[in-house]
């Protein structure tokens, strides 16, 4: 697993994991099943929650907390009939000191018939929580912008240029007559790439 301190993390990007994680850690007889996943919307951990809940239908508790948005701001925590901040708020908090967001953790318990008391709970979901981010891959992913081009055949080639430059990402093109670029590249470079298309002749910029 790869870490990162605050320091090399900037304004324009933010921690993220790899891909989906999954594995069970056990306690006194009750095994907890955990999930790590990047997720994008509301709408998208809906899904995720829905699938699990299928999958692990005889479960006791589905228990669960994600973070969305580069500053983490969209957030939530469910204990899923645990006593109130026993499991949704342990996960969360795996989840806040890895400085993560865009993330889904959800810890599936199937009840082993020992009771293991509020501090047992915290416990055993910050665990299962833990080890669902280690196992997986924390990423540092950039916060993109999308720029829409348009522009005369023949200033393509200083176009291209800044592209190349750049490094942004083409994501859709047309070329005839007049050209349409679609550019999708990190927001921290917004001054610097708007500043290189304006000195081209003739070139429209749409930001979305």
């Amino acid at each position: 697993m790869d870490h990162f301190s605050e320091n090399e993390t900037q304004s324009d990007s933010f921690l993220t994991l790899a891909g989906r994680s999954e594995g069970n850690y056990k306690d006194r007889g009750s095994k907890f099943l955990y999930f790590a996943l990047p997720v994008n919307s509301e709408e998208e951990i809906k899904t995720q929650l829905a699938s699990l809940r299928k999958a692990y239908f005889d479960a006791s508790h589905h228990c669960y907390a994600w973070v969305l948005g580069q500053d983490g701001s969209s957030f939530r925590a469910n204990d899923d009939g645990e006593p109130n901040h026993s499991a949704g708020d342990p996960i969360l908090g795996q989840i806040r000191s890895n400085q993560l967001t865009n993330v889904l953790i959800v810890v599936v318990r199937y009840f082993g018939g020992t009771k293991l008391g509020v501090s047992g709970l915290i416990q055993a979901y910050k665990t299962a929580a833990a080890l669902a981010i280690e196992a997986n891959q924390i990423l540092q992913e950039w916060v993109k912008i999308k720029l829409e081009l348009r522009f005369p055949y023949p200033a393509m080639n200083e176009v291209m240029k800044v592209v190349k430059a750049k490094g942004l990402t083409i994501i859709s093109q047309e070329m005839a007559l007049d050209c349409m670029l679609t550019l999708s590249f990190r927001a921290g470079l917004k001054d610097e790439v708007l500043e290189k298309l304006e000195e081209i002749e003739a070139l429209s910029v749409r930001l979305d």
